[in-house]
Order: structure tokens, then sequence, then C-alpha cells
């Protein structure tokens, strides 16, 4: 018998049980209200959300054509209408399609001191509180996808369509949650150890199965492609791995994810000089990568701090900031020892903020890696941050030249102009970005491709071209021509925006409670219906 019917005949027995005190209680209502509610808590979505994250891991593992991707989200509107969107043109499925939550987005838009930098001034509790905001949308999207089957029930009943009936119930058992992992966003932990457990808990209480973490000192902290990052020892970072992972422990989600970021590509300071005990060890190894200068006992100065490295007592580059300088040139090697060090202390999953879209830099590193941890594996910010079009327009037109092609058509240092998109280092170029989350996944260890910031620009740039059509001669027919015949046109389904609020599920419910009494809103004179 099916899920749902086994569920009525559940309910219809305990009714039974209480007498005709629960007489108007519907055995099915309740069944559809139970359908509609899979999840009742946070902590059962990281639970759900973690066993596909883990499964789409080890499915990469045997096969990268199975990356993952992506894309940020900052509204739990926005999250929802993304795993709509994805079911509608994906066969009904979300398979290896998640949510990502970006802090650089919480910063910016859900802050109460208003817009601010990605500096983690913004309020602890407020990525917790966008986890919980977007899987209560996510939740509500399965609530109006079963509700719609519902009725759909209904009507194939009140018909006699016996084998419409048997196919919308089959629809009703199969269904695809809108419910999927959230790789979630807690900067450089937002204070030591003990708060980066605390916020930990409680984004994995609001439904995070994995959190993903930065080697930036917490009150230095800036964006990933901004100057003046800070890194910290190896030891203070690994202690906030250790936090996290006793975080989902101690709530039962023992699979839960961790992606370890370094940042120290592009971080040339430190805020600390690592302890070292013996010349070797990971703080040995972390102190090696100062910019030093040999210094005499007739050289030292007041206040200077010391280290010794190969037997040469040595003075670390000391800026007026009190930060310590790296070498230069010494990125990609930090990078690689962060990353081994980070999976051999609990992180699951590896992020490298890079300067640009690389597959070879990133591939790289990556090999480097593997030479210890066969089986590492990254996750990649796919950052509006870069320019894409001009980065792989410069990389083409190299290629192209390297090949001996005449490259006298093209400026290298003027390829954003419009003149160069029906060319053929436009087009290569065009291709390479399409194909670069397959080639990076293949060439360079990449299991999840996130872009981190897409909606902040997809709103900025429908918002700018309705105000413009809006506010000049188009008036009216600027929001028909541009947003609402696009929606009908192609199914959108917030073209329907009372339903999409919710309407039709109070529908339900006040029928549910009120019986035949219920004032319901979707009658004949609801405008909705136009559509």
């Amino acid at each position: 018998m099916p899920q749902y019917q086994d569920d009525i005949a559940s309910i219809k027995a305990l009714k039974e049980a209480q007498g005709k005190s629960w007489e108007a209680i519907s055995p099915e209502s309740v069944a559809r209200m139970r359908a509609q509610n899979r999840f009742k808590t946070g902590l059962e979505i990281a639970q759900y959300t973690a066993d596909i994250m883990r499964a789409d891991m080890a499915r990469y593992d045997a096969d990268s054509a199975n990356y993952t991707q992506s894309l940020g989200c900052w509204h739990g509107f926005i999250g929802q209408q993304k795993m709509i969107s994805i079911k509608k043109h994906f066969g009904g499925k979300t398979d290896g399609r998640y949510l990502y939550l970006s802090g650089w987005m919480v910063a910016a838009l859900r802050s109460e001191f208003g817009p601010l930098p990605d500096q983690s001034m913004h309020e602890k509790t407020s990525v917790a509180a966008l986890i919980a905001e977007l899987y209560t949308f996510l939740r509500q999207a399965d609530a109006r996808e079963l509700g719609g089957l519902f009725r759909d029930l209904d009507a194939a009943r009140s018909a006699g369509d016996t084998a419409k009936e048997t196919t919308i119930q089959q629809a009703i058992d199969g269904h695809v949650t809108h419910v999927v992992p959230i790789i979630a966003d807690i900067d450089a932990g937002f204070g030591n150890a003990e708060a980066t457990y605390l916020m930990a808990k409680q984004m994995i209480e609001a439904g995070a199965c994995c959190i993903q973490i930065e080697n930036q000192v917490s009150d230095e902290k800036q964006c990933g492609h901004q100057d003046g990052k800070v890194t910290v020892p190896h030891v203070d970072f690994i202690a906030k791995l250790r936090a996290i992972r006793y975080a989902f422990l101690e709530l039962g989600i023992d699979n839960g994810i961790i992606v370890a970021r370094t940042d120290s590509l592009g971080a040339g300071l430190t805020k600390q000089i690592a302890v070292t005990s013996q010349p070797g060890d990971l703080g040995d190894q972390y102190n090696a990568f100062l910019d030093c200068q040999e210094v005499t006992t007739d050289t030292i100065k007041s206040g200077d701090v010391l280290i010794k490295q190969d037997g040469k007592l040595m003075r670390p580059k000391r800026l007026a900031s009190n930060l310590f300088q790296f070498r230069q040139g010494t990125g990609e090697a930090r990078c690689v020892l962060d990353c081994i060090t980070s999976l051999q202390n609990g992180a699951d999953l590896l992020w490298i903020e890079t300067e640009k879209p690389h597959i070879d830099q990133i591939g790289g590193m990556v090999r480097a890696i593997r030479e210890t941890i066969p089986n590492a594996k990254l996750v990649y910010n796919n950052s509006p941050s870069f320019n894409w079009t001009l980065t792989f327009r410069q990389q083409m037109f190299d290629t192209m030249s390297a090949a001996g092609e005449d490259m006298s058509p093209y400026n290298r240092d003027d390829l954003m102009d419009v003149k160069y998109d029906e060319t053929q280092l436009g087009v290569k170029a065009d291709e390479k970005i399409r194909t670069f989350q397959a080639d990076a996944a293949r060439e360079a260890g990449i299991f999840h491709h996130l872009i981190t910031l897409p909606t902040y620009h997809t709103a900025a740039l429908s918002t700018d071209k309705l105000s413009k059509d809006y506010f000049g001669d188009q008036g009216m027919l600027g929001y028909v021509l541009g947003v609402q015949r696009i929606e009908i046109r192609e199914g959108i389904a917030c073209v329907k925006h009372q339903n999409m609020s919710g309407s039709d599920i109070g529908d339900d419910h006040k029928e549910y409670f009120s019986g035949d009494a219920a004032l319901k809103a979707a009658g004949e004179d609801n405008t909705m219906n136009q559509f």
C-alpha cells in the first residue's frame, strides 16, 4: 500500500481510539498536513542533507563528471525560487544542486547596521537565521507543490478518473523535496574556538550540514578578493576545525561536512609567529615562510622579535601595523601546506581562494596536495569578483599566440571590447568558460562549484532594467513586457504570487478547520484566476 494511504489508515485508527471527540478530524487531511511538513526540525534537515552530500562526494570520487553546483542566496525566497526552477527544468529532480549561503551577502544585505563590507562585522546570529529562513521557504515550496497534487487528486476522484487518480497518487508518494544541502559560510569563526563552536551549533540546529571556515584572523578578516588578508598559524585554525566537529557530534550529525578554506594565496601577512617546539614541526613550517633578515647580537634592536631559521638568528619583517610579512612567491606552497594540514585534522573538503579562475594554477596545487591526501577535493568559488570575459580571452590570446596564430587583429589589453564577441578568440574563450566547471572537476579536483553572489547582481540588473523602462517612456508596458508576459509564457511560478505566498495552503487549512463555514480566498473573484 502506498505511503500516503498507509498514513491515512494509521491516523484513522488513532481517530477511532479517541471516540466522538475527534469526530470532525479528517484522517486524510492530517495525512496531507504531515506530508507537507516532512521535516520537523533543523537537525532532521542537517542529517538528511549530510547524507546527500556524503553520497555525492563518493560519486565524485568514483567519477569526476559527478561534480555538484550551487548558487548563493541572501533570502529564503531566492533559494526557494532556485529549487523550484531546478525541479521545473531538470526533470523534477535536484540531484547535485545545492544552495550556498555567503557571508559576504549576509554582511551586505542582511545586517541591522545596513550594508557592510565582508569583514565579519554583521551580527553572528544572522547567519543561522538565514539558514532557518532558507529551509522555511524550501519546506513551504514542498507544501505548495503537494497541495497542488492533493487538489488534483480530489478533482480526479470527483471526475471518476481512476487512472489519473493512480498517477497522482504515485506522484505524491514519490514527491521530491526542495530541501537540499546548504554550504554555510561561518567566515573565520567570529572569535575564538569557543565562539566558533557556539555559532556552528546554531547553524547546525537551523539545518546546516556543511560549514565553511577560513584561515584568516577573525578581527582582521577581509573579503577573499581584497587586499590586506591576514592568516593565523595552523594550530589556531585546527582548534576551530575541531570546534565545528565537536558541534556536529554533540548534535548527532556524525557525518557533517567541514570545508576548510585557505586564503594564503592572496594573504601576505600573519598576526603572530607560530609556536614551535622542534625543527620541522608545523609551527616551524609556518614560520619558514616569513620574510626575515639575519641579525647578530650587535644588530639586534629594542623590541625586535627573533626566530631561528637553519641555525641562524633571524628578524621577521614587522610592519607598522604590528603584523609580520611572508616572503613573496610563497602563496601556493602555503596553500598546499594549509590544505594538507586541514585534511589531516578533521576537514572534509578544501577551498582555495584564488585571484583568477585558472585550471592549471588550481590543478597544480591540488596535485601537490594529493601526493599526501589522494582523495583531496575542492569547493571552488566561481566568483563574480573575477572578470571572466577578460580573463578567459587573455588566456585564449596567450594560447593562440603560443600556437603561432596571427594575433594582429587583437589587442590583449582591450579584449573586453564588444567587437571581439563574435571573433574566433571570443567564441573560443566563451566555450572555455562554458566548460570550465567540467574541466576543473576533471583536471583540478573540484567537487563543488558555486557562485557566491549571483543574486546580488541579478537583482541589481533586473531592477535597473525595470526602473529604466517603467519610469521612462514605457510606463506600465515596461513591467508587462519585461516581467509579467515573460513570467506567463515561461511558466514562472511566482506569476501567481498569492499562491506562492501560501494563499492556497491557507485555504486548505481553513477547510480542514472550519468545514463548510470556511471563508476561502480562491473564489471566482480572485484575480489570480486570470493566469
